[in-house]
């Protein structure tokens, strides 16, 4: 199963997958969905709820796409936190990784539950000032992949519909 970061949502809605002009997308999303193929966590739907637009919509109507973290998620917690601490991060990377933001609990879940975690971070294993998710999931023996990864190894198509002509 494939587990779906924020910031591919969100650069989906923004750029090339807008709500607008690919509704495709977000229709194989729910399909993915219901099929066992994708899914999120609940600390991304958390990020996504901070914005009033169309994705903050979407993420309030599709709560069940947001899945809670659970026991076994959080099994893993205490290795993901001896790793980060032991790479040489800033204190406020660290703080950002472990506190603040989904990307400790989509690691940590996606390890737990043995998903490919999608994201568009690349990796960066001499950053000091950010810990990437690409760099902890190779930690975690986590397969990574963007969107378009994603959406080519599940055979996606995303046709388009051309408007009736006047």
């Amino acid at each position: 199963m494939f587990l779906v970061d924020s910031n591919v949502l969100i650069e989906a809605k923004n750029r090339y997958y807008a709500f607008d002009i690919a509704p495709g997308f977000w229709t194989w999303l729910d399909y993915a969905h219901s099929n066992h193929i994708a899914c999120s966590i609940e600390p991304v739907r958390d990020e996504l709820f901070e914005g009033d637009d169309e994705l903050s919509r979407w993420a309030r109507s599709h709560s069940d796409f947001f899945r809670p973290i659970d026991a076994v998620a959080t099994s893993h917690f205490t290795p993901l936190t001896v790793w980060a601490q032991s790479k040489g991060y800033t204190a406020a990377a660290l703080t950002e990784f472990l506190t603040k933001a989904a990307d400790f609990f989509l690691v940590a879940y996606a390890t737990a539950h043995g998903h490919t975690l999608v994201t568009h971070e690349q990796p960066r294993p001499e950053s000091r000032k950010r810990v990437l998710i690409p760099d902890a999931c190779r930690a975690m023996g986590v397969t990574y992949v963007n969107t378009f990864m994603m959406l080519r190894s599940t055979n996606a198509r995303l046709d388009l519909q051309l408007p009736a002509a006047s």
